[in-house]
């Protein structure tokens, strides 16, 4: 089994906090409850999580603040939880760090399944730095460099490579891509990935993303 997985849950509702707490805690997991934003990201710099699940509207800093600070130091796996369901809400998220969103009300069963998914994601990559070729992404400090010159990418733009580069080699589907850029399923976000993906090679090389018609997208090694 390894070491237990611990989390913190950063939420201001005291019998949402609680509950969240009791329900990780039954589920094997080692969790720390904060109920502001200040003392969530104070236990979030000075202890290792492995998920952190992050409620945006926090009394003392707001859950953005508190990711933007966190994201200049870690890259532990965020969850955010919002009543705030609008698109442009989540792509802010996403945008600002978040790993995964989920909009309250929710089923606990699928915030333990996407729990459970960070983790997973999070532990997979050994290095924070993964090289393709003679471009080189630093996932720690979400910066790409080509033949050493650094790159500049929106957040997007940076995601979409990020996620690409976590799985080298392998078929990134176009659905994938829509969770992972935009928490969306939309007919309308497809032009987007094709447009992201479009400035990726103008900025990495024509030849750096692999499109595999009708499938995805992928890196070769």
């Amino acid at each position: 089994m390894g070491r237990r997985m611990r989390v913190l849950v950063v939420e201001d509702e005291p019998d949402l906090l609680d509950a969240l707490v009791q329900v990780l805690r039954e589920a094997g997991y080692a969790v720390d409850g904060a109920s502001d934003g200040r003392d969530g990201l104070f236990k979030a710099k000075v202890n290792e999580y492995d998920a952190i699940v992050l409620d945006l509207m926090l009394p003392g800093m707001s859950g953005w603040d508190l990711l933007g600070e966190l994201r200049r130091r870690k890259t532990t796996p965020v969850l955010i939880l919002t009543a705030r369901d609008t698109l442009p809400d989540r792509v802010r998220g996403l945008d600002a760090g978040a790993d995964d969103y989920l909009t309250k009300p929710f089923e606990l069963p699928e915030l333990l399944a996407r729990l459970r998914a960070l983790i997973r994601r999070g532990a997979g990559q050994a290095s924070g730095v993964i090289e393709i070729g003679e471009v080189v992404i630093d996932t720690a400090d979400r910066t790409v460099r080509k033949a050493g010159q650094l790159v500049s990418l929106t957040p997007r733009e940076y995601a979409l490579v990020e996620l690409l580069a976590m799985h080298k080699g392998k078929l990134v589907t176009r659905t994938m891509i829509y969770e992972h850029l935009f928490d969306e399923e939309s007919d309308t976000l497809s032009n987007l990935v094709d447009v992201h993906v479009a400035n990726v090679r103008k900025k990495l090389g024509k030849d750096f993303i692999t499109t595999r018609r009708g499938e995805g997208y992928q890196l070769h090694v």
